[in-house]
């Protein structure tokens, strides 16, 4: 297992700590005016989602967390357990739904998505950052409501609800954000 010196600190970093993965979310650095460089770090448990503060001094080291990402196809969801393929190794796994979190709402059977696999067992998945997905239902837009940035509530193919300007329809393609969950453009079929 490698290990990383705290000159090789940054955000986006996955070490391990206390045999547990984290991300490092957050790394300031901080050189006082006596004695050694101190590395302030913002770190994220990837298992349970909890946030860790700690500070280490120049020199110390951290090992490197067995974290893999791959891309892994959804294909069905089984009362509260979502099942992905790896596209490589055809490897299935699944995930509960805490672990897929608000992610279930931009997914549908086919859509590929990120899935972070720590010592081989899944622990997180995100979706793609845009998906086009179908809108299922919506309240029909009043003709001459022409004021700006007027919207209204969608659903989805997927279960899931965005806002959505007035002129949208029942069968339209929208083009949605996943990260923000908003609409960003109707798709054009």
């Amino acid at each position: 297992m490698s290990t990383y010196k705290t000159s090789d600190f940054r955000k986006g970093l996955k070490v391990q700590i206390d045999g547990e993965p984290y991300l490092m979310v957050e790394m300031n650095f901080v050189k006082p005016g006596k004695g050694n460089a101190l590395y302030k770090c913002r770190l994220k448990n990837l298992i349970r989602g909890t946030t860790l503060d700690r500070v280490y001094k120049g020199g110390d080291t951290l090992d490197s967390a067995d974290v893999e990402e791959v891309d892994a196809q959804f294909l069905y969801k089984q009362v509260d357990t979502f099942v992905f393929m790896n596209q490589e190794t055809y490897d299935q796994y699944e995930l509960s739904a805490e672990q897929v979190d608000d992610g279930w709402k931009w997914i549908k059977e086919g859509t590929v998505c990120k899935m972070l696999l720590y010592n081989g067992n899944p622990i997180t998945m995100e979706p793609p950052p845009h998906v086009n997905l179908k809108v299922e239902y919506c309240e029909p837009g009043a003709r001459g409501d022409t004021a700006t940035n007027v919207t209204k509530q969608i659903k989805l193919e997927t279960g899931g609800e965005v806002l959505a300007p007035l002129f949208i329809n029942i069968g339209d393609i929208l083009r949605i954000d996943t990260r923000t969950g908003e609409y960003v453009e109707r798709v054009r079929s």
